[in-house]
């Protein structure tokens, strides 16, 4: 842990602290995604990853590690995993087990294991190996997803995977779900449009929007037959929708594919409740907005125009929204998230959110410049502890990523 009062400037309030949590040098490393369930809910501790980068990490690397950070204990790091191939990561919400993912897979063969262990590093256990199709899939899974969403009551896992055999041009892939008691592992929703699917289970503990996940089409996406994407998505954009992890009651929600309206490729469920967030690009203001929205019955591809679509501008209010990756708390009501303007150095808000449904942020608060280059692997990615009383984010201010927190406002 080192204190890193420079990062601060004459913008940023009094009394605001900032620490670098990573400081191993050659060795860069970073926090897990924004929407990654990682943290204890008592906010004290939280999972990060060495040799890492903003958007995961290279499955084969033999230096990747998941650590855990103990914030009571002067930021202390420890070890969790040791294994080549992990990914994945989610703590349980009891804040007792590390769910984890070691890959050994490839196109229709090897393995998929998924593992836990507790957060002292004890008691490391193999939970369910997929060596074999699973319900609602012909081939096995392979390239699977560096992000895992757990349900709020630590019964269900989700992530996503590449379901070809290395021949077949536009396999799918898709959304697999795996019950945590039973060791069951399905496949509710597969295509070639799921190649960045985003998985995110509703942090809700009621039934049935407990089994509710966030899910992200990439319309138009390209990719070999081994699964290497050479396009991510195509002109129209992306949309966002919810399903039940059994594949039941698919949804729209009401943004972008209006020609205007972009979804940028990052939203996440606001706290427990059933709105979610997103950050959008529109193209003749050249604005990058943050929209609130709440799922409307399937109607199509279109986006903004589902009928029935509640959606509200959080942003409309700040005088030149460019605002691209944030996340709240978990009572979601606190905000934070980076900003970005040509011309400017980049920056970090926090922001209180409306109880409306239909009012704007009242006030974004400026907290620092992370100084970051903004390369695509070392994105800034910031996101607050459960209680909204932390913030976390990377930066390669210092020629190689690390991972930082600041509090005290």
């Amino acid at each position: 842990m080192n204190p890193r009062p420079d990062l601060l400037d004459t913008h940023s309030p009094e009394g605001l602290e900032v620490v670098q949590l990573t400081t191993e040098g050659g060795v860069p490393s970073s926090h897990i995604y924004m929407e990654a369930q990682i943290f204890t809910p008592d906010s004290r501790r939280l999972v990060l990853q060495r040799s890492g980068h903003a958007h995961g990490s290279d499955p084969h690397d033999p230096e990747h590690r998941f650590v855990l950070c103990d914030l009571d204990n002067g930021a202390e790091i420890a070890p969790l995993t040791s294994e080549l191939g992990t990914t994945g990561p989610s703590v349980s919400p009891d804040g007792a087990w590390l769910y984890y993912l070691v890959d050994e897979t490839e196109p229709d063969g090897g393995r998929l294991t998924l593992k836990r262990v507790r957060l002292d590093g004890t008691g490391r256990e193999t939970l369910v190996v997929i060596d074999h199709p699973v319900r609602g899939a012909s081939r096995r899974p392979s390239l699977p997803y560096p992000l895992s969403t757990i349900t709020s009551d630590g019964e269900r896992l989700a992530t996503a995977a590449f379901f070809g055999n290395g021949r077949t041009e536009l396999a799918p892939w898709g959304l697999l779900v795996f019950d945590l008691r039973s060791g069951d592992a399905w496949v509710p929703l597969s295509g070639p449009s799921w190649c960045n699917i985003h998985p995110q289970y509703s942090r809700s503990s009621a039934s049935p929007a407990n089994r509710d996940i966030l899910v992200q089409e990439n319309h138009d996406c390209e990719y070999d037959a081994l699964g290497r994407i050479t396009l991510l998505v195509g002109g129209v954009g992306a949309d966002i929708h919810v399903v039940r992890d059994d594949g039941d009651s698919f949804r729209n929600m009401p943004w972008g594919r209006d020609g205007n309206e972009h979804c940028q490729g990052h939203q996440c469920w606001r706290g427990r409740s059933e709105r979610a967030i997103t950050s959008t690009v529109a193209v003749l203001s050249g604005e990058a907005q943050l929209i609130e929205g709440v799922a409307a019955p399937y109607a199509g591809h279109v986006g903004i125009a589902t009928p029935g679509g509640r959606r509200n501008d959080l942003s409309r209010d700040f005088p030149l929204p460019r605002f691209f990756h944030f996340a709240t708390d978990i009572a979601g009501g606190r905000l934070i998230s980076d900003y970005r303007a040509e011309g400017a150095p980049d920056a970090l808000y926090l922001a209180d959110l409306p109880e409306a449904d239909d009012a704007p942020v009242s006030e974004f608060r400026y907290l620092l410049s992370p100084r970051c280059s903004w390369l695509k692997d070392n994105h800034v990615h910031p996101f607050l502890s459960p209680d909204g009383q932390t913030g976390f984010f990377n930066s390669d201010e210092l020629g190689i990523l690390q991972a930082y927190v600041v509090r005290g406002w």
